[in-house]
């Protein structure tokens, strides 16, 4: 087993990931800003008690917190941190009117709000581009090299050479795919169409459940359908080509993501799986111990994971404004000040709320709760 990293690392690597990525989602929505010609009063990395400050020439105040668990930009106009709307802008002068961020075009309000989730995408398709270029892409074919007896597979009467062609009615490529789709779906039922001598044949089963362990101790339960590749085929990926696949990685990375979160809401996922910033600050030290490849990559889903969460439709973040724009582009006029300050009100109980409950999550799956109640009973 691997040694977990101390404390020290463990902080120093999620500041080392947090700090830029939010650095990165906040330069989105300044440069967009600008673009629109909108002046930035504020731009912070970090909440709190402020660390270090200072003001560029262009007026605006470039800042440090002390919490280093999001940031923001501040724009003119803005009432607040989460960007709602200060009813004094109606007052200002003409000139200062004109560059702050309510009186801009609708168009313009949603491209500097959706540029913060969109540029931590394009920061992990940069990312997982120069993997591709450098390491290629793993192209093996979706057939059974082997089939693990006693397996789901088994079961359902896989055999080597088959070739998987579609699972629950989603077509798969490579042998990724099959992985990919399995491992989310523990115990649920599949329905596994094959190519075997040229024909068709459709097949009944269940997806697997294994709990694994990674090198650090880590436990998971992940799904498996117990059938081994053939021969691994790893194709090189020319510079042009290197973004189309990081494009198609990062749109996987997602597509799992909304599946994971629909299984967590409809009940077919427990809770408890989801984690938070104390499990990513854990899981940063361990990447980090692991080399800087490992690192890297993890700060890319991580920036898919940002970019993702910040497109929810919930007041306070990214989606929930553009939801905002989306209403107010169907009606042709704002949502109400007042339905508007409910909203945010509901959103901000929301995020406390889910914060709360990761934090849980986290310390529980850290063996806090089970120590405090060994030291009880």
């Amino acid at each position: 087993m691997i040694q977990n990293p101390g404390f020290l690392l463990t902080v120093l690597a999620f500041v080392a990931v947090i700090g830029p990525l939010v650095f990165v989602h906040e330069l989105g929505h300044y440069l967009v800003g600008r673009w629109c010609g909108v002046k930035a009063e504020a731009f912070s990395i970090g909440f709190g008690p402020e660390i270090a400050a200072w003001v560029d020439r262009r007026g605006t105040r470039w800042r440090i917190g002390a919490l280093p668990l999001g940031g923001y930009v501040r724009f003119k106009g803005d009432m607040n941190a989460s960007s709602q709307t200060d009813p004094a802008w109606l007052q200002l002068p003409a000139a200062e009117r004109a560059e702050s961020f309510p009186a801009k075009p609708l168009w313009q309000r949603a491209a500097i709000v959706a540029a913060g989730p969109f540029i931590n995408f394009l920061f992990a398709i940069l990312i997982l581009a120069a993997f591709a270029f450098a390491h290629g892409e793993s192209r093996t074919p979706a057939v059974a090299g082997q089939v693990q007896p006693g397996s789901a597979a088994a079961a359902a009467g896989i055999q080597p050479g088959d070739r998987i062609v579609s699972l629950n009615g989603r077509e798969v490529a490579t042998f990724d795919d099959i992985r990919l789709y399995a491992q989310i779906r523990p115990d649920e039922p599949v329905k596994i169409l094959i190519e075997r001598a040229g024909r068709s044949i459709e097949k009944q089963g269940h997806v697997g459940a294994v709990q694994e362990r990674d090198g650090f101790g880590n436990s998971y339960r992940i799904g498996r359908l117990g059938i081994a590749p053939g021969e691994p085929v790893v194709e090189p990926v020319a510079l042009w080509r290197a973004p189309i696949v990081a494009i198609k990685q990062t749109g996987q990375i997602i597509r799992t993501m909304v599946e994971t979160l629909g299984q967590i809401l409809g009940g077919g996922r427990s809770v408890k799986e989801l984690g938070g910033p104390l499990k990513i600050a854990e899981v940063s030290g361990q990447a980090a111990t692991l080399g800087i490849e490992s690192f890297v990559f993890f700060m890319a889903l991580i920036s898919i994971n940002l970019g993702f969460i910040n497109l929810l439709p919930i007041p306070m973040l990214d989606g929930g404004h553009l939801l905002f724009y989306g209403v107010e582009a169907v009606q042709r006029r704002p949502v109400s000040p007042r339905v508007q300050e409910w909203a945010y009100r509901s959103g901000l109980a929301v995020l406390l709320a889910m914060m709360m409950l990761v934090t849980f999550n986290d310390l529980s799956s850290f063996g806090l709760w089970e120590r405090l109640s060994g030291l009880i009973g």
